[in-house]
């Protein structure tokens, strides 16, 4: 019986350990060692083995040792930095917002032995909060404060922590699904809380969460609706309602409020976001909040309200699990102090981003048009992005910009060093100056001025 020919193709694939040993590698195994060496030849074999399986021909010798030393001489791209050209500023797949110069001197500071949990006055050990909690309650006019290393780590801390075995009672109309897929039933589950669905997607009355409670609901969570709206026939309960309610059965009231405002928004221009600070005023027990988002911080979920609920939480087991490094608290706490310090607006690079005037945008647009002796110069709107003020836009300037083959100039763009983010809208490439750092500009400009002329 005549052998298969894919079954003949696989066998002729050399052994790991054989196209590892090869002539021609040998002195990659001096370079890179021979756990590197394997491991390049293992995913070489691998992807031949596909290739046959996909009715490809089969690589020969040469070809696979070839692989392996590209492999090897290729390592694993670290992260780099890219020019925001989109007009959103708080982009997600972008990293969301650039962190302070404040922020970035304090993670220099703490990238060696620092006091993270060391008390320099009496030589114990100290809370790795202490430098977060008292900014955070000042800032926000909380009792107490904590963080952990996101929002959604928060949420789960809250309901964890809080609910117990217990139901969480929240509104068909605040449950949720964030960037990439996760949804707040399946974090839900997670926690070991039970999700009570109450009212519906665009109604819920106080009687709803009544009847949460009658069934054994053992929290109540507020959910800001920071990334969709619901309009049209709707209501729900004022906050004070719900928290008095709360009070008089003696459970707790909490709210995920996601995206970290600390200031008036309409001020740049955007709609009215609700602020941390009016949380906790109304008296919500815990309230949770991004770093990254509004706040103009790096990547963390912070928690303010009532002490006898943070200290709790603080002491939850899951708390170890979900906490911070030292990189991300003292950028965290670097930015909490410049909110402090009446200095957020000018260094912030978000906050700064949002407060460019349009005469200001259209400066930096006519800069580049020169240069480029092309684009035109128009009107659109920018967004804060992030997850944040659903349908908010800032009033915004582009530079247009009309080439052939819109997408393969994109691609191009993105191949530059650093690599240029735009986007196109109706067959032009549109420049966004707002979410361009201005020290980036005359590097933009360089950059885009050499595409365009080779383009010619």
């Amino acid at each position: 019986m005549s052998e298969n020919p894919k079954e003949s193709a696989l066998r002729s694939l050399p052994a790991v350990g054989k196209l590892s040993e090869h002539n021609d590698l040998s002195s990659h195994q001096a370079q890179y060692g021979q756990p590197a060496l394997v491991a390049a030849a293992r995913k070489v074999i691998d992807q031949a083995r596909k290739q046959i399986l996909n009715n490809q021909a089969p690589p020969k010798l040469e070809d696979l040792v070839q692989q392996v030393q590209q492999r090897l001489s290729t390592p694993p791209r670290p992260f780099q930095k890219v020019i925001n050209a989109t007009g959103v500023l708080l982009h997600t797949n972008l990293g969301r917002s650039p962190i302070s110069d404040a922020a970035w001197n304090a993670m220099e500071q703490a990238r060696d032995y620092c006091d993270l949990e060391f008390d320099l006055d009496n030589g114990k050990r100290g809370s790795r909060m202490r430098g977060v909690s008292t900014p955070l309650a000042e800032l926000t006019g909380a009792e107490a404060g904590m963080v952990v290393n996101n929002c959604a780590a928060a949420l789960l801390l809250m309901v964890t922590g809080l609910a117990g075995s217990k139901s969480t009672a929240i509104s068909r109309g605040q449950i949720v699904e964030i960037g990439g897929g996760f949804r707040l039933p399946k974090m839900m589950e997670a926690s070991g809380s039970k999700l009570m669905e109450i009212g519906t997607t665009n109604r819920t009355h106080l009687y709803d969460y009544e009847e949460a409670i009658e069934n054994d609901a053992g929290l109540l969570l507020c959910l800001h609706r920071s990334n969709f709206k619901v309009e049209g026939f709707v209501t729900e309960p004022k906050a004070e309602e719900i928290m008095e309610l709360g009070r008089k059965h003696k459970i707790p009231v909490v709210m995920d409020l996601g995206s970290g405002c600390l200031v008036d928004t309409t001020r740049y221009g955007l709609p009215p976001e609700t602020t941390v600070q009016a949380m906790v005023k109304l008296g919500f027990d815990v309230v949770a909040f991004s770093g990254d988002k509004l706040l103009g911080g790096p990547q963390a979920g912070f928690l303010v309200g009532k002490k006898e609920a943070i200290q709790k939480l603080q002491k939850h087991p899951l708390a170890r699990a979900l906490r911070c490094d030292k990189m991300q608290l003292a950028a965290a706490i670097a930015t909490l102090e410049l909110y402090i310090r009446g200095e957020a607006e000018q260094s912030i690079p978000l906050l700064r981003s949002m407060n460019q005037t349009q005469a200001q945008l259209r400066d930096r647009c006519v800069q580049w048009q020169t240069t480029f002796k092309q684009g035109e110069i128009i009107e659109t709107p920018d967004a804060a992005g992030g997850g944040t003020l659903p349908g908010g836009e800032l009033p915004g300037i582009a530079l247009a910009l009309d080439v052939d083959k819109p997408d393969r100039f994109l691609a191009q763009m993105r191949a530059c060093h650093p690599p240029i983010i735009g986007h196109i809208v109706e067959d032009r490439i549109l420049i966004h100056p707002r979410s361009v750092h201005p020290d980036d500009d005359a590097l933009l400009s360089a950059k885009l001025h050499e595409l365009l002329t080779a383009s010619i």
